[in-house]
């Protein structure tokens, strides 16, 4: 097997920038899709129309709850098919980047059709809209983030390369997800000539644009025969999958995953929620406060670096996870006792930034880690299937959030519903930290470390 070139800065910041992309994406319809389809009574006073069936429709579902539980699950089962062809995709330009270069472009314009088509005819055919369009949307997210993370541990080949890269990705996800939380500060912007619908479809188009460029960015300026093995895998899916699972400490870091990303979700779901029914701030505090948690975010970033170099991933990752309990819990209670919306405010997005340096970091690293001393007691390279594996995670934790966060937060009023959701995204949080606690660092790295040497 020839050996190949470590990445260098250029190429890691190139990469990065893909994820600044699909990180805008993912983020505006994970922060704004319920905000649009589902709007609070204040959202509807201001002018936005309601497009979907409303309230709870099934077993204490609302529709909106139902499609994006369903569309999240059928992309989750289709990630290992697209992971599969990655694994064994035979092409001049490698593995991974073809797929990058086809399908960053259907994917940005899925999300404008995703807040555009489900509103142009009736209740039912905007319903059945909705799922449709959510259902090619999850798909083209899958086509090209998943062979897009298989690069990570391919372009991250040592340890200290694995933290940078991981720490440039993770610095690029929370500013396209800051970028999203512009939405309705940027769609402001056109309110005067347009309605409010109008005005964040818009905007969605124009941050579309943006993120196609940056995802295809990596895609044009990365030459993967240079830095990855290109050698196509030659298990079958059924296999592939199989013997993915069967590794131990990826069983742990999937479930613990899984809690995570309800947690999260939930959380990010609930911020426009948060901000204008608890907190009584005007919707465009959103970017504000989320802008806030990222600086102050991004400030931990380098010890974050630092520290998990020299006390391991293990010990920082389940800190994070139970430091988090403490924001959502916080978050349950705000706008209450007398005290300043903007202090409620401020105090989330202090709480929040630490820990979400540390998972924006290091679960990418863990996860390569994982897939490396897996391909060494194996002696198959199947990257592709452990970073879809890891999508399943995010995409079935997304989805049980959405079914969650919709149906509690259509019970009771006065906003108890909100903070219930706060409450439970903290259940899952600690939950996900004791999972976590049972990950098996050293024997990884052992096994990594024995075949270097």
């Amino acid at each position: 097997m020839t050996e190949k070139k470590l990445a260098d800065g250029r190429v890691l910041r190139n990469f990065a920038i893909g994820q600044l992309g699909w990180a805008i994406l993912s983020g505006v319809v994970s922060n704004w899709l319920l905000f649009f389809y589902m709007p609070s009574e204040e959202t509807i006073a201001a002018g936005m129309p309601l497009f979907i069936t409303q309230g709870i429709v099934f077993a204490g579902m609302t529709i909106i709850g139902l499609i994006t539980a369903f569309c999240r699950l059928v992309d989750g089962f289709i990630d290992p098919f697209i992971a599969s062809k990655s694994d064994s995709l035979n092409h001049p330009l490698g593995r991974r980047i073809p797929f990058m270069r086809w399908f960053a472009v259907p994917f940005g314009i899925m999300t404008v059709v995703v807040f555009t088509l489900p509103g142009m005819g009736s209740e039912v055919f905007n319903d059945v809209a909705l799922f449709v369009c959510l259902v090619t949307f999850y798909v083209s997210l899958s086509l090209y983030c998943t062979p897009f993370n298989a690069l990570i541990p391919e372009l991250g080949r040592t340890q200290e390369l694995r933290v940078n890269l991981s720490t440039y990705i993770s610095v690029t996800y929370f500013i396209g997800t800051a970028v999203a939380y512009l939405v309705p500060t940027i769609a402001g912007l056109f309110q005067a000539s347009l309605s409010i619908d109008g005005a964040y479809r818009v905007t969605i188009a124009i941050l579309a644009a943006i993120a196609i460029a940056c995802m295809l960015l990596p895609a044009f300026t990365i030459d993967e025969n240079t830095y990855a093995q290109t050698e196509p895998s030659t298990t079958p899916m059924g296999k592939s999958v199989i013997k993915t699972f069967q590794n131990k400490e990826f069983q742990v870091f999937e479930v613990s995953d899984i809690l995570y990303w309800v947690a999260i979700t939930m959380f990010q779901t609930g911020m426009p929620f948060y901000v204008t029914s608890l907190m009584g701030l005007d919707s465009s505090m959103n970017f504000v406060l989320f802008a806030g948690m990222t600086v102050i975010s991004l400030a931990f970033y380098a010890p974050v670096n630092i520290l998990a170099k020299r006390l391991g991933k293990k010990k920082l990752v389940s800190f994070a996870f139970f430091f988090f309990c403490a924001a959502f819990a916080v978050t349950s209670i705000c706008g209450l006792f007398g005290i300043p919306a903007l202090a409620w405010g401020g105090l989330v997005a202090v709480l929040a930034a630490i820990p979400m340096a540390i998972l924006g970091i290091l679960p990418q690293a863990v996860l390569a880690d994982i897939a490396e001393s897996d391909a060494v007691e194996t002696g198959e390279n199947r990257e592709g299937m452990f970073y879809a594996a890891r999508t399943f995670s995010m995409t079935l934790g997304q989805s049980l959030a959405m079914i969650l966060f919709s149906s509690i937060a259509a019970v009771g009023s006065g906003g108890m519903g909100y903070r219930a959701t706060a409450l439970v995204a903290t259940a899952f949080c600690l939950m996900g930290g004791m999972v976590f606690m049972r990950y098996r660092e050293k024997r990884v790295l052992g096994v990594i470390g024995a075949a270097k040497e």
